[in-house]
């Protein structure tokens, strides 16, 4: 049998990413499709008004926006990230998410 690093999700297939997660309203849904000691790999829809609370994370997070719009705290500073975009959240520094409107992302975090 083949060993798969990546779950969650079809193989061999051009997906689109946005769509491998649905809004729901007053919730956060997630997908996991990596989930390691050095790697995680997480797809998000966020409603919105709902929000990550302020933490920080033993690695580097990148969040790459797939759909709508979201503020996001680091260390402090406010950004705003919209479609398209990427935020790198540096490791051990507090950061938080607000869901402004409606957003979904892909959070990739590499650990030490």
């Amino acid at each position: 049998m083949e060993k798969k690093f990546i779950k969650n999700i079809e193989f061999s297939k051009a997906l689109d990413m946005a769509h491998l997660v649905e809004y729901q309203e007053g919730r956060v849904v997630s997908l996991t499709l990596v989930q390691n000691e050095n790697l995680t790999l997480t797809l998000f829809a966020f409603a919105k008004g709902e929000a990550v609370s302020t933490h920080s994370a033993p690695g580097d997070a990148m969040v790459y926006i797939l759909d709508g719009e979201a503020e996001i705290t680091i260390d402090q500073e406010k950004f705003i990230a919209r479609t398209g975009q990427t935020i790198v959240m540096p490791s051990d520094i507090p950061h938080g998410l607000d869901a402004v409107e409606n957003f979904k992302m892909m959070l990739i975090l590499v650990k030490k």
